[in-house]
């Protein structure tokens, strides 16, 4: 019963009938209030519904019992589950993820799919950003709804600034991708930009939202970044961070895309469709 449901869903067009053709953003809203339900029943129904439509695997969560559904999606790992790689001028992983599209931004170029190209300007919105990753490397990072939806820092550094960008929630599954143009920047977003030390080389993590998963926590800022924030666009920050560790975390679970300058080249393992966990080699400088 359970394959067979499956087997509907991964159905191209019926998949994204029913992730991207509903009131996505009144789904949003609706997830965001019953995934906090404190109940029981709920909770216990919830994550085993869940369970029947993905590959949930709870052994390495920190603890074993959940208020509530949302509880179960932003739960935190034992430690030592993600073993950090420590070696210099390694960049890690800052989360658990399917890599998508990823290598070369030719000028300001880059893809979210085959034949499905965008600019850096269209998504990070700030000229000086762009003139700094011209050239450089990217690599596109999906949460599956089932992973460890924390993320964290991909090299020692300090966050310099932030900036939220208000949009939609399209759906960000390969199947979207191939449909939707320019689907990253037309979806709600945190642009995080990071200085390494020692080097002071800049590295840049957009953290995208989409449907179900509209709301962005940083550990950084006092403010939850979603359509209810409504002060200034972009935020100076100053945190001094560590390779590994948490910056924050989403709602529920969407894309991270991993920016850094030209001099950086993707490590052996990362290539599309391959699983990575938080903390193993992502970019290594060349």
């Amino acid at each position: 019963m359970r394959t067979q449901i499956l087997r509907i869903f991964d159905q191209e067009d019926i998949n994204f009938l029913l992730t991207n053709r509903i009131p996505r953003r009144l789904a949003t809203q609706f997830i965001g209030w019953f995934s906090r339900i404190e109940q029981p029943l709920v909770r216990d129904l919830s994550i085993a519904l869940w369970r029947l439509f993905s590959d949930l695997d709870l052994t390495e969560a920190k603890q074993t019992e959940f208020n509530s559904l949302h509880d179960c999606f932003i739960r935190e790992l034992k430690a030592g589950a993600r073993p950090v790689d420590g070696r210099a001028g390694i960049l890690v992983s800052p989360c658990d993820a399917i890599v998508g599209a990823c290598g070369k931004i030719e000028g300001t170029e880059l893809y979210q799919a085959k034949g499905f190209p965008y600019t850096l300007q269209d998504l990070l919105c700030d000229p000086a950003l762009v003139a700094e990753h011209r050239n450089g490397r990217y690599v596109t990072l999906r949460l599956k709804s089932s992973m460890y939806h924390r993320f964290h820092a991909p090299y020692d550094g300090r966050i310099d600034q932030v900036t939220y960008v208000s949009g939609d929630t399209w759906n960000v599954n390969p199947i979207a991708l191939k449909r939707i143009e320019q689907l990253f920047c037309k979806n709600e977003r945190a642009v995080v930009r990071m200085t390494l030390t020692p080097g002071g080389e800049p590295v840049t993590l957009v953290a995208v939202a989409a449907i179900l998963v509209a709301s962005i926590r940083l550990h950084c800022l006092d403010v939850v970044l979603n359509r209810n924030y409504h002060s200034r666009n972009v935020i100076p920050c100053d945190a001094k961070v560590r390779k590994g560790e948490e910056l924050g975390w989403f709602e529920h679970g969407s894309t991270i895309i991993v920016f850094a300058p030209d001099g950086f080249e993707l490590c052996d393992n990362v290539r599309d469709g391959a699983a990575i966990h938080m903390g193993e080699p992502l970019m290594r400088l060349a």
